[in-house]
């Protein structure tokens, strides 16, 4: 399947691959899941065939990663205004929207930085600061760091595997699975360490 992606995009105008390039890391930041970084991947691959060159697959990837991530960030920040501050979400209270919006007021631009290492998650981090009204310049510009290193490493694996791109594929699907599991488990784990507090403060006041 991917050698057939990787034969068939070769075949490709330059000019064509880029838009492709652009087009899988915007999508894949607003309409997940999407192969995007199996395709930067691929692109990686295709330099190693000299069809297109590093610099410019990396500036391209990078802007697509950061518009898409932008956009959703504004959805969030629109959505924060006009739907759940008005109200007309009945069941997420305002006060449980404070807290969350304090932690990512906290913690956002941490994670913001580590967002392209963290599969699955991606679209959630960049709605998230949105609602929590991070700051948008610097959240574009962590967004762009995260985008630009991983992307550098996910290119360059194209460029050593070249034909054999299946590998890095099945290495990129463990590695997603792993952060997958450990980021559901951090979850679990302040979900109920919070829902214990609650518990413990109602009992306190009885």
């Amino acid at each position: 399947m991917i050698e057939e992606i990787l034969t068939h995009i070769s075949h490709l105008n330059p000019f064509w691959i880029y838009v492709v390039l652009f087009s899988f890391s915007y999508i894949e930041n607003v309409f997940p899941p999407s192969p995007s970084d199996v395709v930067v991947v691929i692109g990686g691959s295709l330099i190693s065939k000299s069809a297109i060159h590093f610099f410019p697959t990396l500036l391209i990837t990078t802007m697509g990663s950061v518009l898409g991530f932008m956009t959703l960030f504004y959805i969030g920040s629109l959505l924060d205004k006009k739907v759940l501050r008005a109200g007309k979400i009945k069941f997420i209270s305002l006060d449980a929207l404070d807290k969350a919006e304090q932690w990512f007021l906290k913690y956002g631009y941490f994670v913001i930085l580590a967002n392209r290492f963290m599969p699955g998650t991606r679209s959630v981090i960049s709605f998230f600061a949105g609602l929590s009204e991070l700051k948008p310049r610097k959240t574009a510009l962590l967004a762009a760091i995260s985008a630009l290193i991983w992307n550098t490493i996910i290119i360059y694996m194209g460029i050593i595997f070249g034909n054999n791109v299946g590998e890095v594929d099945f290495y990129l699907s463990k590695y997603n699975k792993i952060v997958i599991v450990v980021t559901v488990l951090v979850i679990l784990f302040f979900a109920v360490r919070y829902f214990l507090r609650k518990k413990r403060l109602k009992s306190d006041r009885r």
